[in-house]
């Protein structure tokens, strides 16, 4: 079947790495995306504003998933960083609860970790995300000029929704769940993170839980990455946990990510927008790759469609064989660039 899907470039690397990206799943598709840009980011603001125009919004909403390239809201005018910045605001307004952040070691690719498959569940609407924990304002303040406050939120209801979210995809793979939190220091707020999903795991029979303080769990991944499989976790840890990983797998270029609801997908890679890099044809595209492969693999599962899940599963083989015979961008030691890995993987797809 036909979908259309969003096309958000953002800024710095945004580009480069969004139309490395499109063309990889226009060649794993056959073409069978109708792709629509929407603006958001430093564009946006020149053009519209705002970085993030109503415009962009509704269009949104009439679209089967999107795909959104990093941005680099602290380089906008003091006037357009109040607020959510504008990813942020995009999961909020569409209610995407779930962040799944998978990690892994890719033959060919020199790592930190010798071995590592294993995916992280971020709780994405609440926590001590001071954008997403309030129906109104924001969940961060200061009364003093001397003291700062941070409201971390958690509830029964988001608990629960990540915890399904989390056991469904341990179910999928080696049926081996971690709850992360710190109900140690935090015991009525991670304590109810924690109860709350052995509750809901209960329900899951064949399903093998643990759980453990997010300290411990850092100093696990890089001792011994393989003995996970399924993390779940409240937002700030899952943040900091996921970008552990990735570089345990060589590079945050290589970090996917999926944000969902139960009825919209968001593909957007877990690095940022390194201006530093941008225009200049260094980036690597592998993860924002990845993540929409992701997001074609939640539509395939959804619809149903097998052609999209045939597609997402392409895609991952042709980046893991690009990476094994050594086509490696700057950040993970290689001479490649943009347009000349996303070359390699294209040529790969078209011989399938």
């Amino acid at each position: 079947m036909r979908i259309r899907l969003g096309l958000i470039e953002g800024d710095g690397i945004g580009p480069e790495v969004v139309r490395a990206t499109r063309d990889v799943v226009d060649d794993a598709t056959g073409g069978a995306v109708d792709w629509v840009s929407l603006p958001m980011g430093r564009s946006a603001i020149d053009e519209f504003g705002s970085a993030l125009p109503d415009s962009t919004l509704d269009a949104l909403a009439g679209l089967d998933g999107w795909i959104l390239g990093p941005h680099d809201n602290a380089s906008y005018a003091p006037e357009h960083r109040t607020g959510a910045p504008p990813g942020g605001a995009v999961r909020k307004r569409f209610g995407l609860y779930a962040n799944i952040r998978p990690a892994r070691t890719f033959p060919g690719v020199r790592s930190t970790a010798a071995s590592m498959d294993l995916v992280i569940v971020r709780e994405n609407s609440e926590g001590f995300y001071a954008d997403r924990n309030m129906a109104a304002g924001s969940g961060e303040f200061r009364p003093t000029e001397d003291v700062a406050l941070a409201v971390g939120v958690i509830t029964r209801a988001a608990c629960e929704r990540i915890a399904r979210q989390a056991c469904e995809l341990a179910m999928t793979r080696h049926r081996r769940l971690t709850i992360v939190h710190k109900a140690n220091v935090l015991p009525m707020t991670m304590g109810l993170f924690r109860d709350v999903c052995f509750d809901v795991a209960r329900g899951y029979r064949g399903l093998t839980v643990e759980d453990e303080h997010v300290d411990a769990t850092a100093a696990h991944l890089v001792r011994a990455p393989d003995d996970y499989d399924v993390l779940v976790t409240e937002n700030l840890f899952g943040d900091i946990l996921s970008d552990l990983a990735g570089e345990l797998g060589g590079s945050l270029g290589l970090a996917a990510s999926l944000n969902c609801s139960d009825t919209q997908a968001m593909a957007q890679a877990v690095h940022g927008a390194a201006p530093n890099l941008a225009g200049r044809n260094r980036a690597n595209p592998a993860a924002l790759q990845l993540s929409a492969a992701m997001l074609l693999r939640w539509l395939g599962a959804r619809n149903p469609d097998p052609a999209l899940i045939r597609a997402a599963d392409h895609i991952d083989r042709a980046i893991a064989a690009t990476l094994a015979a050594g086509v490696a961008t700057a950040d993970l030691g290689g001479l490649a660039s943009t347009t000349e890995f996303t070359e390699q993987v294209r040529a790969r797809l078209n011989r399938w």
